[in-house]
């Protein structure tokens, strides 16, 4: 697997791997996290991807030139998660193709983020999540080296933060 820098003409890989993870949770009866909407089909979702670039890192995964992954990683997080006395790396998106679960994709976007901490000298990475329906993304976290940290809610929707130190 190879992981690249990406840019704003990214944004359709994104919005794809968005619109899979969207199809695939509601097949499984997840229809709180992203809600039932193709991301490509919603105007406030696409709106965020793109503040989101904006204000972030863009790496995407490939293997064998396919896009499989996407990274956006940040100095800060959204408004509605805690701020911290210190330098960070925040994780503000993390999406892989579920056509290609198993191989570890997410694992090795997420040691990309602790790889940039350490390359800038700085100790912590965070990323938050959907915290709601059977707690796996959460434990999905915890499985690589993240640990609870603050709990949020954005109106209904229940998010956890968790943290790294490199």
């Amino acid at each position: 697997m190879r992981i690249r820098a990406g840019d704003d003409t990214d944004l359709d890989t994104i919005l794809a791997l968005g619109d899979e993870a969207v199809a695939w949770m509601v097949s499984q009866g997840n229809t709180q996290q992203w809600g039932t909407q193709p991301w490509s089909q919603n105007a406030a979702r696409i709106t965020r991807v793109r503040d989101i670039l904006a204000e972030g890192e863009l790496w995407v995964a490939e293997l064998d030139g396919e896009p499989v992954g996407v990274l956006v990683t940040a100095g800060k997080p959204d408004p509605h998660v805690p701020l911290v006395d210190e330098p960070e790396i925040y994780v503000r998106l993390l999406l892989t193709s579920r056509r290609h679960a198993g191989k570890k994709i997410g694992s090795q976007l997420l040691d990309k983020a602790v790889s940039l901490a350490r390359e800038r000298g700085i100790s912590l990475v965070r990323v938050d999540c959907y915290a709601g329906g059977t707690g796996e993304l959460v434990r999905y976290y915890e499985r690589n080296g993240f640990v609870k940290t603050d709990t949020f809610t954005v109106n209904e929707w229940p998010g956890q933060v968790l943290s790294q130190r490199t």
